[in-house]
């Protein structure tokens, strides 16, 4: 039912240990050391076990552990512990004698193995086989979320409903090996708690920290005590299209919320729309968990509105590899080798510098996974020289891999990379990438092959949105890959010709403008860019044609802002002199609309002609009289588009016009209001208003006063037409895997032969 044989010997005990106290409900004292005196864990008082008498006095655990699935416990494996059993007795420590086994019992070999160690003196002796502790595993939900590998290690099938298990497979589908692997670690305690808390959890860290692990590892919990509906989404687009108010259990996972290798504006402002509506979901029952790369993250908050959704800073989980203690860095190192495909003969020579691996300083979760893979080793020097230096230099490493790959290998990484790290599997080529394969010197039915081969260690073939999908094993494969494709200027004019215009504007920059992790085009390459761009007016990632096109319009103008150089605006705009009158006259919402990015960018550069700016100062003056956005009051980028006199009056005429009326306009939206949307959203705006009016004038009392008293009477508003809130659901207090420090080393069995039943 559940392949134990696989968790090793330290996990195996610890499993042990958690059943007692969680199944048998015992407060245990354990003793890891390898000094133990035969005990494993230690209880005392009193315990009635089902079906049997009560039990009282001293209680000593010992567990048994096999590496064979299909193991029977015999009378020499226990020869060693009858005489331990012994000594306890003697000193008075064993009354009665629990042993936990993942191996099998035979009836008359039970019976054989309770004789002696009565005849050692114990008074009382209970055996757990493979079957009971499957059986508690299956059983108890909790038991389950404090031990998480077991959900890489079974049949979901048993354990879930059929509507659950099939979201379960979904998500599994490309990552049960790595959960077979997983260590709870304090990140995933912490995360655990922010869900419980908060009903959202963002989780940051550096590439490969193992925040998509934890991610996952919540929403298996979830699936599995709440039978929650469980999505796994990559557009801000799609949380409100499936939120179901009517289903409060639902669970959202959003990974890489921000960009995947690198950020990505137009994800943010669409959170920025999305964010207010988050909340009564949340209210409602839903749970939701973000993923982000810290750097990407670090540069998103500069965009996003915290204030519109406080939880963005309360219930944020940093996950910094650094805090691992040793024995969760040991235990990480461990699983991936004794679950990894490395050769036997690989492992033995290798085993003693491991722990040297697991407590280098540069040692993340990502080494281990690159360790456990013969691709990634296939060169290595098993020295402890070289093998430091895998440990340190591991993006040196990934790169000398790639660079390393025959050339149907590399052109399948191409495709994938050309696709923003994921293409649908089966693969359907445009003729541009056609023709990209070909300079590459490789075909599609060649890189299927290569994508086959690489299947598991490089790459991986998964389901994301109900779509078989080609993807890197992990993303740092993207980072690395990128490095080489900046290496040459030929790859670069493939890479473009053969990458879709909405694609290619979100992982390149025109000139270096400073965007972390972007491709650089150099200016030689100016004009296939032009010609690229000059295509674009429908995003593929939409299939409605009102959305295509708005995406595309704001992507694009999103890039000219934020990703061009002085130089390839210049030369854009003399291909496109109608883009001025455009962004002269920005719509509504003036913090997210990309015409103003742009606007401020062309006036930095001084490649705003004065008739353009004086109908852009014209158009924001107007929204901030009507009380319909006031942004410009507080903008510095729209500030300077303005002469000093210009903003004084606009200052002036806000302060003796606009003020007086603010008790009309909230009136005005109280009125219109329907129970369609919640009344945060409905009011979410106007809210936003009124904290830009209060920077602008918070040295004027009466000003501050007004505004204040109209932030209160909407906040009592809000409150007497909210939604009552449902009693939210928890998942419980996690305990981690910290714990004394065993003197046995851990990678003792690394290498151990099918069959060999360990202490």
């Amino acid at each position: 039912m559940y392949n134990l044989h696989a968790l090793g010997w330290r996990s195996f005990q610890q499993l042990c240990l958690t059943i007692t106290r969680e199944i048998l409900g015992q407060t245990v004292e354990s003793f890891l050391d390898s000094k133990d005196g035969g005990r494993d864990g230690a209880f005392a008082g009193q315990w009635k076990p089902t079906g049997q008498d009560n039990l009282e006095g001293q209680f000593v655990i010992q567990c048994k552990f096999t590496s064979k699935s299909n193991a029977i416990l015999n009378v020499s494996d226990i020869s060693d512990e009858v005489e331990k059993a012994r000594k306890l007795v003697e000193r008075g420590c064993c009354d009665s004698y629990i042993l936990m086994t993942n191996a099998g019992l035979s009836g008359p070999g039970e019976e054989k193995i309770k004789a002696l160690f009565k005849n050692a003196g114990v008074k009382h002796v209970v055996i757990f086989g493979s079957t009971w502790i499957c059986q508690q595993i299956l059983e108890n939900k909790r038991l389950r979320m404090l031990v998480p590998r077991v959900y890489g290690l079974g049949d979901l099938s048993q354990i879930l409903d059929e509507r659950a298990y099939l979201q379960a497979r979904t998500i599994l589908e490309s990552m049960r090996e790595d959960l077979a692997k997983v260590v709870v670690t304090d990140s995933y305690r912490k995360a655990v708690e922010a869900i419980d808390k908060y009903s959202f959890v963002l989780l940051i860290g550096e590439p490969a920290a193992g925040k998509t692990t934890i991610a996952s590892l919540l929403a298996m919990a979830a699936i599995d005590q709440w039978n929650a509906s469980t999505l796994k989404l990559s557009d801000p687009e799609k949380v409100a299209e499936h939120w179901n108010p009517d289903e409060p259990s639902q669970f959202f996972w959003l990974d890489d919320a921000f960009g995947v290798t690198q950020y990505e504006e137009l994800l943010v402002h669409n959170w920025n729309r999305i964010l207010p509506q988050i909340r009564p979901m949340l209210q409602n029952g839903a749970k939701v968990v973000m993923t982000s790369r810290d750097y990407i993250y670090n540069r998103a908050r500069k965009d996003l509105k915290e204030s519109a959704f406080p939880l963005l800073k309360e219930s944020q989980v940093v996950i910094d590899v650094h805090d691992l203690s040793a024995d969760e860095k040991h235990q990480i190192l461990y699983n991936h080798l004794k679950l990894g495909k490395q050769p036997r003969l690989f492992l033995t020579k290798i085993k003693p510098f491991l722990e040297g691996v697991s407590s280098h300083k540069r040692f993340i979760p990502e080494t281990a996974r690159r360790l456990s893979e013969p691709p990634f080793t296939k060169d290595l020097i098993i020295d402890e020289y070289y093998i430091s230096q895998f440990v340190e230099k591991r993006e040196q490493l990934l790169h000398d891999v790639l660079n390393g790959l025959d050339v149907d290998s590399k052109a399948a990484l191409a495709l994938i990379y050309m696709r923003k790290g994921r293409i649908e599997s089966p693969i359907e080529l445009k003729d541009s990438e056609t023709q990209a394969l070909m300079r590459l010197g490789s075909n599609l039915g060649r890189c299927v092959t290569a994508l086959e081969a690489m299947k598991g260690s490089i790459v991986l073939l998964s389901r994301l949105n109900d779509e078989a999908v080609w993807q890197y094993k992990h993303p740092t494969i993207g980072d690395a890959y990128a490095a080489i494709l900046i290496e040459s200027s030929e790859h670069l004019e493939i890479f473009i010709n053969g990458s879709t215009p909405d694609r290619l504007i979100e992982q390149v920059t025109c000139g270096d403008v400073g965007v972390e992790k972007a491709i650089v085009i150099p200016k030689p390459l100016y004009p296939l860019m032009l010609k690229t761009l000059s295509t674009f007016s429908k995003s593929e990632s939409y299939k409605s044609e009102w959305l295509s096109k708005f995406v595309a319009r704001r992507g694009l103008l999103g890039f000219l802002a934020r990703r061009c150089s002085k130089e390839f605006l210049s030369l854009y705009l003399q291909h496109n002199p109608g883009l001025l009158e455009q962004v002269s006259k920005p719509g509504l919402y003036l913090d997210i609309v990309p015409e103003v990015w742009l606007a401020k960018r062309l006036h930095e550069f001084g490649l705003f002609p004065e008739e353009a700016r004086r109908m852009f100062v014209d158009t924001v003056s107007k929204y901030a009289l009507e009380g319909e956005d006031v942004e410009a009051l507080i903008d510095d980028g729209i500030r300077s588009m303005f002469t000093d006199d210009e903003f004084k009056n606009l200052v002036r005429r806000v302060r003796d016009e606009l003020l007086p009326q603010l008790d009309g306009l909230r009136c005005q939206l109280e009125a219109v209001y329907s129970s369609g949307t919640s009344p945060e959203e409905h009011m979410q705006r106007f809210l936003e208003n009124l904290d830009s009016l209060k920077k602008r004038f918070h040295k004027i009392e009466s000003a501050t006063t007004l505004i204040d008293q109209e932030i209160a009477y909407i906040k009592e508003w809000i409150d007497e037409n909210k939604e009552p809130e449902r009693s939210p659901r928890k998942l419980g207090k996690v305990e981690t895997s910290r714990g004394p420090h065993s003197a046995r080393s851990i990678f003792d069995d690394i290498d151990a032969e099918v069959g060999i039943i360990n202490k």
